[in-house]
């Protein structure tokens, strides 16, 4: 169960060249932050439960947008930030973990967040107290941006870590994507790569159709006879449809079986058989992804009142719906809009300059409007993107998609290209 990823100094210089030219403007901020913060009164103390791409956005924002007057917090049990973005590629075999992987020591020095290695255990609402396993903290704001836990409630028997091992569902990058990928380099041409669809929403809608287009590229490439296929509990292929299956009927013709309307019911561990409502099916590697909900931080505080899964929020603040004191981020949230990178790091933009106006005294701004692009590769090279703009609508209190964005017309290199400027762009957006 091995991780093999990269000590934080190695990671460091491994990135250097990435995130140089931001990782400058970043020091000369820092250096601004130190003479704001002689000046000005502290306005108090914000913990952030979580440092994915979402809470690392909140921290570094409210640091910026407060000139260093609020006192930021992260707690994260991990030392390194593992990037579920392009993890895919792993699969694929053009990627390896080592390089979505990164050390936190950057953006928590250049903007001066306190940064807690640990897990949270409990949190006082009352007492607005968080306790870990190693102490405890005070907040006046909590942000809470715990990402998704995974829901084994159909299938039981592979919710411990060691069925996990055998029957990955690999949708947290790391080790269950390192172990995936050595599964498939395992498996003999001619064998059977079976994936499961979870019923939407879910964590990165395009995901599961872009780890198919992965995994078939390899197998195209190197295990021809070998073949891919897709049991979705979605009715038909849930995001950039007719794009995902063109690349299933032609490029990856005679190695994609997709098969909508099939939820899987459950899993024999020793063969690997899946059993949907229709039909049985033996696997080589099996791949389930399962059912989502919001991260266990929310669970545990109640926060998750939305069929039980997710965070009912105000979008103007993302304050929960069940304490205004707590703001939930990420993809915890029940937005009605995909959960992904980009969608995280704009509610955590929003957040922050809600966290900053309503702390100093003032009013949030009540129109925010966000962006959301998402990227998937076809092959090692060629990618697909569907792209929306989102505005506050603030009679019916949501964000709705507006005019602008669009889906790709074709899959093509230059759209890899643009999806590699954009993973590093929000890394060093993120992480300097």
């Amino acid at each position: 169960m091995a991780t093999n990823l990269l000590s934080d100094s190695e990671i460091d210089i491994q990135r250097r060249r990435i995130l140089q030219a931001t990782a400058f403007g970043a020091a000369l901020l820092t250096a601004n932050v130190g003479m704001a913060r002689a000046s000005k009164p502290p306005m108090g103390r914000v913990v952030i439960i979580g440092g994915g791409y979402a809470g690392t956005t909140a921290a570094k924002y409210i640091r910026m947008w407060s000139l260093g007057n609020i006192e930021t917090v992260v707690i994260e049990p991990s030392s390194q930030f593992v990037s579920c973005p392009l993890s895919n590629l792993v699969l694929g075999g053009s990627k390896t973990i080592h390089d979505l992987t990164f050390g936190y020591s950057m953006v928590s020095k250049h903007h001066g967040i306190q940064w807690v290695k640990d897990s949270v255990v409990s949190v006082d609402t009352n007492a607005k107290r968080v306790r870990m396993s190693r102490g405890e903290i005070s907040y006046d704001r909590l942000i809470v941006a715990p990402g998704i836990d995974v829901n084994y409630d159909r299938t039981p028997n592979l919710a411990n870590a060691e069925a996990q091992t055998l029957i990955p569902h690999a949708w947290k990058a790391g080790w269950q994507t390192v172990n995936l990928r050595k599964q498939l380099e395992a498996m003999p041409d001619g064998g059977v790569f079976v994936l499961t669809v979870p019923k939407a929403p879910y964590r990165c809608p395009p995901g599961p159709y872009e780890r198919v287009c992965q995994v078939a590229s390899y197998f195209k490439q190197h295990k021809p006879r070998s073949k891919v296929v897709v049991l979705d509990a979605n009715p038909e292929i849930t995001s950039k449809k007719g794009l995902f299956n063109l690349a299933f009927t032609q490029t990856y013709a005679g190695i994609v079986d997709y098969r909508p309307n099939n939820e899987l019911v459950s899993v024999d561990i020793p063969t690997k058989t899946v059993t949907t409502e229709f039909e049985q099916i033996k696997a080589d590697v099996l791949n389930v992804i399962p059912p989502q909900l919001a991260g266990k931080v929310a669970q545990q505080m109640g926060l998750n009142n939305i069929d039980k899964r997710w965070c009912e929020v105000d979008f103007l603040t993302y304050a929960s719906a069940i304490d205004p004191n707590i703001h939930v981020i990420g993809d915890s949230v029940s937005a009605g809009l995909p959960k992904s990178a980009h969608m995280a790091t704009s509610q955590a933009r929003v957040c922050a300059a809600a966290m900053v106006a309503l702390m100093s005294g003032e009013q949030p701004d009540p129109l925010p409007v966000f962006a959301n692009t998402c990227y998937s590769f076809i092959d090692d090279q060629q990618a697909i993107h569907v792209a929306n703009v989102y505005r506050y609508d603030p009679a019916k209190k949501v964000m709705i998609s507006a005019e602008g964005g669009g889906v790709s017309t074709a899959a093509s290199a230059q759209e890899g290209q643009y999806a590699f400027a954009w993973a590093n762009n929000i890394w060093s957006d993120v992480l300097t």
